[in-house]
Formats: C-alpha cells, sequence, structure tokens
C-alpha cells in the first residue's frame, strides 16, 4: 500500500502536467488566432488594390443607392395610402424584402467582397485545424482517446473481421472437404 503523502506528490504532479498542457494548448491557440487575424489584415491590405477598393466602392454605393430607392418607394406608397389609395401590407414588406436581396447582390459582386470572404474561409479551415490539432495533442497527453484514435481502432476492427470471415469461410470448407472424405 502507498503512503498518502506519496499519492498526494502524484496527483500534484499529474495535476501540474495537466495544467503545463493546457496552458501550452491555449497558447497555440491564441497564436492559431493571431495568425488568423493576421492574414485577415493581410488580406484586406491587398485588397486595397485600386481596382478592386474602387469596385468594392461602386458596389457599396449601389447597395446604398437600392436603399435610397426603397425608401423612396415606401414614401411615395404611405403618401398613396394618405390619399385614400388601398395599399396592401404585403407591398411594404415586399419592397424591403426585395431591396434587401438586391443590396446584398450589389455588395457580394465586388470582386474585392470575393477575394476577402474566400480568404478569410481559408483562414477559418486553418485555424480550426490547427485548434483541432492542438486539441488533439493534448487530449493524447493527457491519455485520453482521440479522434484519430477511435478511427484507428475501428479501422482495425474492420479489417480483423474481414479476415475472421475469410478464416471461418476456409474453415467451413476444410469441414465440408473432412466430411465428404468420411461419407465416402
Amino acid at each position: 500500500m502507498t503512503d498518502p503523502a506519496s499519492q498526494g506528490h502524484d496527483w500534484n504532479a499529474a495535476a501540474e502536467q495537466w495544467n503545463e498542457q493546457f496552458l501550452e494548448a491555449l497558447e497555440q491557440n491564441m497564436e492559431a488566432q493571431a495568425q488568423f487575424v493576421e492574414s485577415w489584415s493581410e488580406t484586406v491590405g491587398e485588397a486595397a488594390e485600386e481596382n478592386e477598393i474602387s469596385e468594392g466602392v461602386e458596389g457599396y454605393a449601389r447597395a446604398y443607392e437600392t436603399w435610397m430607392d426603397a425608401s423612396q418607394q415606401m414614401v411615395d406608397r404611405m403618401n398613396d395610402q394618405l390619399e385614400g389609395e388601398d395599399v396592401d401590407i404585403e407591398e411594404f414588406r415586399d419592397i424591403w424584402l426585395n431591396t434587401a436581396n438586391d443590396a446584398f447582390k450589389d455588395v457580394m459582386s465586388t470582386t474585392a467582397f470575393a477575394k476577402m470572404t474566400g480568404e478569410t474561409v481559408g483562414d477559418v479551415l486553418e485555424a480550426q485545424q490547427q485548434a483541432d490539432e492542438a486539441a488533439e495533442t493534448t487530449l493524447r497527453t493527457l491519455g485520453f482517446a482521440t479522434e484519430s484514435d477511435v478511427v484507428e481502432v475501428g479501422d482495425r476492427l474492420v479489417e480483423l473481421e474481414r479476415r475472421q470471415h475469410a478464416v471461418e469461410n476456409k474453415l467451413d470448407r476444410v469441414l465440408e472437404h473432412l466430411e465428404e472424405q468420411d461419407d465416402q
């Protein structure tokens, strides 16, 4: 039997190791986030090329104009209603929904927006992969099974099952052959 002081020391050592691993994983996560922000900043800086900026500004200007047109349509329809015309409430909703779609298209159709979105998505996926790797490293260090460990065990079980079936089939053929020999 071990003495309680020894058990306490073992627990403290394990807890200290876990804390170190957690801090290391946290640091890796912070570094991944910093890389993401830096990459995003570089992307925005690169998008600052004159053509992309002017196209992006034009897209936002078209979106603004679309909203202003919608506002004017709303005022016109409100005036029509005040003058006694029967204006369906759904018409107001449709004006705003159609305007939102058009404004969204105005902004989304620019090369600058597409470039920034594509690079941002790529950076997010890379940051996610780094976070997953850090989590897996931490789990492995703490003695827990990781997703890749479970997948590997599953693959091995499937292979063992395949081999077992092959051996069973061969054994069945041998037994059938022996039975035929006995019947003769």
